[in-house]
């Protein structure tokens, strides 16, 4: 019965239906990472978008004083040392290795940007309130504060969007991966608001630091840190840029300030 040709055809087109299609599991894997990642990144920047806007006044940490403020600071601390390292070519190398398998190359900036946002979201959320209320806008204060804190935020999504959309969200890494291809960043940012400054990511950001309506030691301490690396850290990314393009962002730092837009200034030959 199971040698006659027809029957083993049929059971031959049974087997094949069941049989995933070539390349399912890559694209599975793609869109679950996906998914997990921009979870993870919305997460992320809702915390610290509500967290910042009471001042570090309402988050869900409870260590103990005095222990509480040394749980603060590493909070502080493990976001721009993780940050700044996994962006080293052995954290490269650790990237490429997170995900078991083929594709942890190919992931490699989306698993950037998810732990990026695990890290934020940490910082947010397990953040140990003082308990101390310094200031707190209220009538057309509060108003004038909260559309420039809105603001900020808007300006850190345009200069992200010039940046590389795909890059700061961690869609590069799982988009190649559907699509199989190897990722391709963006071009050296050189339009929008990186016509007028080389960092206005950084600057957007200390600027949602410093444009809220609540005010306690919490929020003190952390502008103040997150500040200091605004301006600091990205001495380090411009090292890696000048090693990557050369005499081009030597013209293009020559031309268009660090952080401070000029009133007059030399076009980037870029």
């Amino acid at each position: 019965m199971w040698t006659d040709p027809r029957i083993a055809g049929v059971l031959n087109l049974m087997l094949a239906a069941l049989r995933p299609p070539p390349g399912l599991g890559r694209i599975a894997l793609a869109l679950a990472f996906g998914l997990v990642t921009h979870l993870a990144f919305a997460a992320g920047v809702l915390s610290m978008v509500v967290a910042m806007f009471f001042g570090m006044s309402e988050s869900l940490g409870r260590v103990p004083q005095p222990w509480a403020w040394l749980a603060n600071a590493a909070l502080i601390v493990q976001f721009p040392l993780l940050h700044s390292l996994l962006l080293t070519r052995r954290g490269g190398t650790l990237l490429a290795r997170l995900v078991p398998g083929p594709h942890g190359a190919t992931l490699a900036t989306s698993s950037y940007a998810l732990i990026a946002s695990l890290q934020l979201l940490a910082l947010f959320t397990l953040w140990t309130p003082s308990g101390i209320l310094w200031w707190q806008a209220d009538g057309v204060m509060f108003w004038v504060i909260c559309t420039a804190y809105a603001l900020s935020w808007l300006l850190l999504l345009k200069a992200s969007f010039d940046a590389g959309a795909e890059v700061q969200s961690g869609a590069l890494g799982w988009m190649s991966l559907m699509a199989r291809i190897k990722p391709r960043f963006p071009d050296m940012p050189t339009r929008g608001l990186f016509r007028l400054i080389r960092q206005p990511i950084y600057l957007a950001f200390a600027l949602t630091l410093w444009t809220v309506p609540v005010w306690t030691p919490d929020q003190v301490v952390l502008a103040t840190s997150y500040t200091a690396y605004c301006l600091l850290a990205p001495r380090l990314k411009e090292r890696r840029f000048a090693a990557r393009y050369g005499d081009r962002f030597a013209r293009y730092r020559a031309a268009v300030p660090y952080a401070v837009p000029k009133l007059t200034r030399r076009t980037p030959d870029a």
